[in-house]
C-alpha cells in the first residue's frame, strides 16, 4: 500500500519528534505538509505520489552534480563493497587531504568528520586550545550547526555578550560568545579596541546562506583580517556552504583573503556524511594526538563518504564548470527578478557561484535586520504556489537555494515560466 505525503506526516510524527529529522523539513515556516521523496536524478526529483519536482535545494547544497550523478554512484558502489567502515586509516583520506590543500592555498593540515556541526564545534576548540583565550565572536543571521557556543542570539546592546537561543544551552556556555552585527565595520572596530586581547578567534560565513543569501562586504572581511592578525584571533571562515559551491577556490578565493582556519562540509562529501575543519599547520598540530586539543570521531573519514567526495571534486575541476554553473544560476535570478517586475510585485534575487536569495524586497539585503524586514508571507505564498507547479525551493524565506551542473535550460526556463503564472495571478 503507498502512502500519501499527509499519511506518512501523520505516521512519523507518533515516532519522530515532529515528524523530521531536522526542523526545516517540517514546512513550520512556510505552513503546509512536508513531502517525502524517494528517488532522484539529475535535477529532478519524485514523491511518495510520483510528482516530479525540479530541485533547487540539493540536499541544502551538497549536490553540486545533482541527484545521483553515475560516477558518484559508481564511486560510492565500489567502496562499499570492500567494507563499509574501518576505523582505521585509508589511503583514500589521504588522497582526499592532498587534494583539498592543492586546490586551497590557505590549507596545510586537515582533519575530517562527519557533519558541519561536528567541524565546527571542534574549530571553536582548537582555536581556543591554540590561543588560550576563551572568548569567540559570531555575527547574527550566520549558523554554524547546533554546538552550544554557536547557537547564540545578539545580546541587547553592541558589547554584550549573547543569549542562549535554544533551550537546554546553559547561559555560561553562551556567555563567553560575543554577537555582532555582519558586515558592520565600525562595530568589529570597537569590539577589537575594547576586548581583542580576549578573544580566541573569529567565525563567520563569508556568504551568509542561513539568513537567505547575504554577502560579505569586501571592506568587512578585509577589517576582519586585519584585526585578527593585530590581536593574535584566529579568523575561521565556515564554508560549509560556500566551500567548492560558489568557485574552485570557495569564497575565500572570491574574496582574495585567506582565514586561519575554514570549515568545509557539504560539497566535499558528494551527499555523503562528511565535513572537515583545515588550517595553518602551527594550528593544526594543537589537535591530538600530536597536541592536547582532543577531537575523535569513530566514523571520521569513511570510506564511503570519501570516495564519494573525491568523486565530486574530480568532476567539479572539469574547465568551465563554474562559469557555467554561474551563468545558469544567474539566469535563474535574473529571470525571476524580471518576472517579478513584470507584474508589479516587490522582489529581487542574487547569486553567487551555484548559490542563490530570493527576496521579497525592492533592495538587496545586507544584514540579518535587513533579511527580516523583507516580506516573509510573500515568500510562503510563493513557495507554495511554485511548488504546485512542481519547482522545489527551500521551505523557508531564510535559507539560500542551490543550482546544479545537472540544471539544463530547459529546466530555467520552465521555472521562470511557472513564476511568470505565479506572479501574474498575484
Amino acid at each position: 500500500m503507498n502512502l500519501s505525503n499527509q499519511q506518512l506526516y501523520d505516521l512519523s510524527q507518533q515516532y519522530i519528534p515532529g515528524g523530521v529529522n531536522s526542523p526545516v523539513r517540517a514546512f513550520k515556516s512556510v505552513g503546509g505538509t512536508p513531502i517525502f521523496f524517494q528517488r532522484g536524478q539529475g535535477a529532478y526529483f519524485w514523491d511518495v505520489e510520483g510528482k516530479c519536482y525540479i530541485d533547487y535545494v540539493g540536499s541544502w547544497g551538497p549536490l553540486i552534480l545533482g541527484h545521483a550523478h553515475p560516477k558518484v554512484v559508481k564511486a560510492v558502489q565500489e567502496t562499499a563493497v570492500n567494507g563499509l567502515s574501518f576505523g582505521a586509516p585509508t589511503k583514500a583520506e589521504l588522497d582526499l587531504a592532498e587534494l583539498l590543500c592543492k586546490l586551497l592555498p590557505s590549507l596545510e593540515q586537515v582533519r575530517l568528520v562527519s557533519s558541519g556541526t561536528e567541524a565546527g564545534m571542534s574549530v571553536i576548540r582548537l582555536a581556543r586550545g591554540y590561543t588560550g583565550r576563551s572568548h569567540i565572536i559570531k555575527f547574527e543571521g550566520c549558523y554554524h550547526g547546533h554546538d552550544d557556543a554557536l547557537l547564540v542570539k545578539a545580546g541587547s546592546g553592541a558589547l554584550t555578550f549573547g543569549h542562549p537561543s535554544s533551550a537546554g544551552v546553559p547561559t555560561e556556555t553562551a556567555a563567553h560568545t560575543l554577537v555582532l552585527n555582519f558586515n558592520d565595520v565600525e562595530g568589529l572596530k570597537r569590539t577589537f579596541t575594547e576586548l581583542g586581547e580576549q578573544i580566541a578567534a573569529v567565525i563567520v560565513e563569508p556568504v551568509a546562506g542561513n539568513m537567505n543569501l547575504v554577502k560579505a562586504t569586501p571592506a568587512f572581511l578585509t577589517e576582519l583580517r586585519r584585526l585578527c592578525t593585530h590581536y593574535g584571533s584566529v579568523l575561521i571562515f565556515d564554508e560549509v556552504m560556500t566551500g567548492f559551491r560558489v568557485g574552485l577556490t570557495c569564497a575565500q578565493g572570491m574574496y582574495q583573503i585567506q582565514p586561519d582556519l575554514t570549515v568545509l562540509g557539504k560539497v566535499i562529501g558528494g551527499g555523503m556524511p562528511l565535513a572537515a575543519f583545515v588550517g595553518k599547520k602551527a594550528i593544526m598540530q594543537c589537535l591530538a594526538p600530536v597536541g592536547g586539543v582532543y577531537q575523535a570521531g569513530t566514523l571520521s573519514g569513511n570510506p564511503v563518504s570519501v570516495a564519494a567526495g573525491l568523486a565530486t571534486l574530480r568532476e567539479i575541476q572539469a574547465e568551465g564548470f563554474y562559469s557555467k554553473l554561474a551563468l545558469k544560476t544567474t539566469q535563474l535570478t535574473d529571470g525571476l527578478t524580471a518576472m517579478a517586475r513584470k507584474h508589479d510585485v516587490a522582489f529581487c534575487a542574487q547569486a553567487v557561484g551555484g548559490m542563490f536569495g530570493l527576496y521579497f524586497s525592492d533592495t538587496l539585503p545586507q544584514s540579518f535586520s535587513e533579511v527580516m524586514a523583507c516580506d516573509k508571507e510573500a515568500f510562503n505564498r510563493f513557495f507554495h504556489a511554485m511548488l504546485k507547479e512542481g519547482i522545489y525551493f527551500a521551505p523557508s524565506a531564510f535559507e539560500a537555494g542551490f543550482v546544479s551542473s545537472a540544471h539544463a535550460e530547459d529546466d530555467i526556463s520552465k521555472t521562470l515560466a511557472a513564476a511568470d503564472r505565479v506572479f501574474g495571478f498575484w
